[in-house]
């Protein structure tokens, strides 16, 4: 890497104001679209899904723990599976710190995937996670909120992040749903993102982006470039017994 242009302190300082002009009119943008995605209408969920939990049968109602509004984040990790995505274990490594206090702002987070209970429980353990998460084998869900394909529906593509797209050659993609629940006890879906939506969650690429060699892939949101599921990095000696 080169180094950039080479100023003096003022101006240093004055480009840097004039980027924080730009900064500051991207934040504002962003609490605009914050408003407008509250502003959504919102989908009555019908059907009564039921997913496998560590402790049996659990209703999607039951997800809600108390509250009345439920992150699911989409966790690509298919049946046959033996371990989950790595960028989505990249994101769920962010969850339980933020979720010590969300939970306190009257919103819980649960992970879905269709793999087998016992192997999402296995590999939850694995990485130390403390978040709800369920399996939903055997169930629509996945299917009804557009994130598992079995390869015989995908010779046509798939739909997904509300689009027909191309068969992207995987069973199982990422998102989150987000879901309402009333005080007579109706569901409501609100919300849902997918594809470079989850970025949302990524603190670790907003400390990233601060630097100046940036994410520093082949391209945006090519985290397979560098990100591995955390116990599977290479030691680099500086941590040595």
């Amino acid at each position: 890497m080169q180094p950039n242009k080479t100023v003096s302190e003022a101006e240093w300082i004055e480009a840097s104001r004039e980027l924080l002009r730009e900064e500051k009119a991207w934040m504002r943008e962003r609490d605009r679209l914050a408003e407008k995605r509250r502003a959504l209408p919102w989908v009555l969920v019908e059907k009564d899904y039921v997913f496998h939990g560590e402790k049996g049968p659990v209703r999607l109602a039951e997800l809600f723990d108390g509250r009345s509004q439920l992150l699911l984040y989409h966790f690509m990790f298919g049946p046959e599976w033996q371990e989950g995505c790595s960028g989505c274990s990249f994101l769920s490594d962010h969850v339980d710190g933020a979720r010590q206090h969300f939970e306190h702002h009257d919103v819980s987070f649960a992970a879905v995937a269709r793999g087998p209970i016992e192997k999402l429980q296995a590999y939850r353990e694995r990485m130390g996670w403390n978040f709800t998460w369920v399996s939903s084998a055997g169930s629509d869900f996945n299917f009804d909120y557009h994130v598992s394909f079995p390869e015989a529906a995908r010779k046509d593509g798939v739909f997904y992040n509300f689009e027909q797209q191309p068969d992207p050659e995987v069973d199982e993609l990422s998102g989150t749903s987000v879901f309402y629940k009333d005080s007579g006890g109706r569901i409501y879906h609100t919300y849902s993102s997918y594809g470079r939506g989850g970025e949302v969650y990524l603190t670790a690429y907003s400390v990233i982006d601060m630097t100046p060699k940036g994410r520093n892939e082949t391209k945006n949101g090519n985290l397979s470039d560098w990100v591995r599921r955390h116990d599977q990095y290479p030691g680099d000696g500086r941590h040595a017994k």
